[in-house]
């Protein structure tokens, strides 16, 4: 049996440039986009985080300070070339060496969204993924309530697999979370642009 363990690097934290977005390691700079980020009562709902839980400035500091030592995940901001402000990050985490597997996630700010950033970040960081981490099976979770980052999952290639049901409490609503996930062979067929497969 491979040991396919030995090509996934997630100690190497790459650049990734595109033509909106560049994905880099993160900065200290770069807190003044999360303090504001998770003060944003949109945002906290989005990623299903309690608004009464938003980290304190030492914790903070402390995350964003050791994402670029991690080597279990991986972590980049996301950067807006037009402007050069960090609007955002990807991760790739819960990384499963034995099966090749991680789950994505993404948190942009309202400065990043509706322009197709979000779209080419998610490409960019899944291909990194792929094609040089090895990966086999990227996954995610959607909540009901976000359609509009469900349909750039769908954009770049995420299949629906299964609802989960009920899993968030939104006020008085009980929320559905779509499991999405793409696999190594699909992103190989198509590149993040599933639309072009049959062209």
């Amino acid at each position: 049996m491979p040991n396919d363990q030995a090509t996934a690097d997630f100690s190497t934290k790459p650049t990734l440039t595109g033509e909106r977005v560049i994905l880099r390691p993160f900065v200290e700079d770069d807190l003044d986009t999360f303090r504001a980020a998770v003060a944003d009562p949109e945002v906290a709902r989005l990623t299903g985080s309690p608004v009464d839980d938003a980290p304190d400035e030492e914790r903070m500091r402390s995350w964003y300070g050791s994402r670029n030592a991690q080597t279990d995940r991986l972590d980049l901001a996301v950067v807006d070339r037009a402007s050069g402000a960090c609007v955002g990050e990807v991760v790739l985490n819960d990384w499963d060496p034995d099966n090749r597997n991680c789950n994505f996630r993404t948190l942009l700010t309202a400065a990043g969204r509706d322009r197709g950033l979000g779209t080419e970040a998610v490409r960019l960081v899944v291909g990194y993924g792929f094609e040089s981490l090895d990966l086999h099976r990227i996954s995610l979770e959607v909540f009901a309530f976000n359609p509009r980052a469900r349909r750039v999952y769908e954009k770049v290639g995420f299949v629906v697999e299964g609802v989960l049901r009920q899993v968030l409490r939104d006020g008085d609503d009980w929320v559905d979370a779509t499991v999405m996930a793409i696999l190594a062979p699909e992103w190989a067929a198509h590149r993040g642009h599933p639309e072009r497969r049959d062209s």
